[in-house]
Order: C-alpha cells, then sequence, then structure tokens
C-alpha cells in the first residue's frame, strides 16, 4: 500500500481550487478556509460542556456496521457533557457523527460560515463528528455522493482517502459503501489487494479543513480525542441525481436484505467482496 501525503496550503482562491483539485477531483487541505469562523477559537471541549452538555446524544461503538438487528443503529444515548468527559480523560471507541447539532442549538449556526470556495454547499447538512483517542470510522465513501469538506476543531485526526478506482483493492462489500480492508490493520496474508493500494493520508490539526472529493474511501482516525465538523457540496445535477440513486439502492437492497437474513446477509456480502477482489 502506497500512501502520498495531501497538500496542505493556504490562500488557494476558486480558480486554483476548481482547477488543480475540484475539476480533477484530488483531494487537498486547507489551513486557512475557516480563519473568519467564530467557532475555531469558541468551540472547545469546555464550551460545549458549559453550554450544552445537557443536550442528549446518540452514541455508536465499533458494531455499527455489523449485520444483525442494531445494524446501522446506535449503540444507546448519554448527556453530551458525560460523553465529553469520558474523550478527555480516556482512549475508548464510542463516537458521535452524523449529528446536526445546529438542530438543538441553532444559535451555534451564527458561529459557522458557508466558504465561497464553490457553489452548492447543502446549508441545511452541517455535521458535527466526536470520538475519543484511538477510535476510528470504518473505511466508507458517502452514500450520498457529495463532496465534503471536513473541518478539524479540537486536537488531531488521521486521514487516509482511495479514489473510487482503488475499490477492487479495498474489498468493496457489494450493496454497502464499505469494506473490508482496515488500515489500522491492513492484514495482507488475508487481503493480498492491499499490496497494490495506492491513496493519500493526511493529519488534520485545529483548524484544518480537508476536501474529499466525491466517493473517495475513507478512514478516519481520532489521533486524540476531539471533534470535526463537516459541510457538503453538490455542483452539478448529475452528482445530485447520481447519490439519491445510490442513496435508493443502497437502502432497498442492504437494509431489506438485512432484515430479512440478518447476519447471514453480511456473510454473503463477504463472500462476494472476496470474490470480486480475486477476479480483479
Amino acid at each position: 500500500m502506497i500512501l502520498k501525503p495531501i497538500e496542505k496550503l493556504s490562500g488557494l482562491n476558486r480558480e486554483s481550487f476548481k482547477k488543480n483539485y475540484l475539476d480533477p477531483m484530488k483531494p487537498v487541505v486547507f489551513t486557512d478556509l475557516i480563519n473568519d469562523w467564530p467557532a475555531k477559537e469558541l468551540w472547545t471541549f469546555e464550551f460545549f460542556k458549559i453550554n450544552y452538555g445537557h443536550l442528549k446524544v446518540p452514541i455508536y461503538d465499533s458494531s455499527f456496521s455489523e449485520g444483525g438487528k442494531n445494524y446501522m443503529s446506535a449503540t444507546g444515548s448519554m448527556k453530551f457533557g458525560d460523553y465529553l468527559d469520558i474523550i478527555q480523560r480516556e482512549p475508548t471507541q464510542l463516537r458521535i457523527f452524523l449529528w446536526n447539532i445546529f438542530k438543538q442549538a441553532p444559535e451555534l449556526a451564527n458561529h459557522i460560515k458557508i466558504p465561497n470556495i464553490m457553489d452548492g454547499f447543502y446549508n441545511e447538512f452541517p455535521f458535527m463528528f466526536f470520538g475519543g483517542k484511538g477510535s476510528y470510522t470504518r473505511i466508507h465513501y458517502d452514500i450520498d455522493c457529495s463532496h465534503v469538506f471536513l473541518t478539524q476543531l479540537q486536537n488531531r485526526k488521521r486521514v487516509v482517502l482511495f479514489d473510487q478506482d482503488q475499490s477492487k483493492y479495498l474489498y468493496h462489500i457489494p450493496y454497502t459503501v464499505g469494506c473490508l480492508v482496515n488500515p489500522i490493520d491492513p492484514d495482507e496474508a488475508k487481503y493480498p489487494g492491499i499490496k497494490q493500494l495506492n491513496g493519500y493520508e493526511t493529519i488534520l490539526d485545529h483548524g484544518d479543513t480537508l476536501f474529499i472529493p466525491s466517493m473517495y474511501w475513507h478512514h478516519i482516525e481520532y489521533t486524540d480525542g476531539g471533534f470535526s465538523l463537516s459541510l457538503r457540496a453538490s455542483n452539478s445535477i448529475s452528482l445530485k441525481a447520481k447519490g439519491i440513486y445510490n442513496i435508493a439502492r443502497h437502502f432497498a437492497i442492504d437494509r431489506g436484505m438485512n432484515f430479512m437474513l440478518g447476519s447471514r446477509w453480511m456473510d454473503m456480502k463477504i463472500r462476494m467482496a472476496k470474490r470480486n477482489a480475486h477476479l480483479a
């Protein structure tokens, strides 16, 4: 597996971004995209605990993608402040993801700004992600096919990216946006296709924003307990249509088969993923 560092740049304008990164679908890290956001300095662990620690939040663990009745479901819930205490204090696999905090605290929308680096941002879908040291999101691509701008707002994250043309070497699990390969523990004996992988990696520091092009596979690992915010954008009708089709196809087939077959459906998908990788 070969991983190239993602460029980190400041002062990138719309024209340069479009020509060098958006059109060729190449990732890049902005070091200054949110310099005018109040959230960059205001949003700390203590800020959230003092002002929003009472909120009830859904909690996820590593069983999220396992087949069965709890497939793609939260493990439980707890007070936001209690959760923040945990990820500050110790390593944990407990995570919060795809949480739109602005629905419960709309005043926080005044602390961020939609960038003008490109058109097509979805103003209604800002999502926050929280995790403890050592936790990670299993490698996947986003089902709605949007471009993603992921901003790190506390501590650090490691991100590994792969283009869609690497899917066969990742052992893509059919009818899902997941795969069998785990960059935390790449088992070349079990998955020999890993040797052919070519991708990108970076460490996101406080205030960095990573541009993840549409349908890029991404592995996100919490180097420290911390949190980030993502904004989504779609700059064409065809990309939006692809996202709608992808969501409908995956949910209709994958959720339906999981409901009927439970863990046996996951076993079938794993066999298909291995067969497809072997043929590739």
